[in-house]
């Protein structure tokens, strides 16, 4: 189940204690997903990925709340998920509006895609405001005044927005 290369040697983790955890909580986890999200497959797909999270943590024997640990992160895989197909939805609304001639081709979509799917990676770190602001600066082009006016802040908390917004997108691009 796991390999000994996702193993480390200075690690609490350990091949009986995932098992252990996995062997014991699996079915409970996937049944509370399935309840969750009325799916399956979801369900399945979500619970091998909260157990991939534990392995990746390395902290699988440090566990004392099982279920409560494995809920958690479980609800932060739900709610990424919601919010994933909430931005296919406006995606594919989007595309739904364009006259067939100007239709990107299936490439470009899955390229367009993929760089939505990067940048709404990116952007979830941020606070709803600064996140705002950084989307009203660099899509609707909006000046920091106005931006301060939609935002009903200064134009100093804009500035700061934008620096930690552009500072975060950059740690982002430069971490491995």
């Amino acid at each position: 189940m796991v390999s000994q290369e996702m193993l480390s040697q200075e690690s609490t983790l350990t091949p009986q204690s995932v098992d252990t955890l996995y062997a014991t909580h699996h079915q409970w986890l996937r049944g509370w997903l399935r309840r969750k999200l009325g799916c399956r497959e979801q369900a399945s797909e979500l619970a091998h990925d909260t157990f991939l999270r534990i392995i990746a943590a390395r902290n699988a024997a440090e566990i004392r709340e099982p279920r409560d640990y494995l809920a958690t992160i479980a609800k932060g895989l739900v709610f990424d998920l919601f919010r994933k197909q909430a931005l296919e939805r406006a995606y594919l609304d989007v595309l739904a509006t364009l006259p067939e001639a100007s239709l990107p081709s299936m490439e470009e979509r899955a390229l367009m895609w993929e760089a939505l799917l990067q940048i709404d990676r990116m952007l979830d770190g941020l606070k709803p405001k600064v996140r705002q602001a950084f989307l009203l600066s660099q899509l609707e082009g909006l000046t920091y005044a106005e931006i301060a006016l939609r935002l009903q802040v200064t134009k100093r908390s804009v500035s700061n927005y934008m620096t930690t917004a552009l500072a975060h997108c950059y740690d982002l691009m430069e971490a491995p």
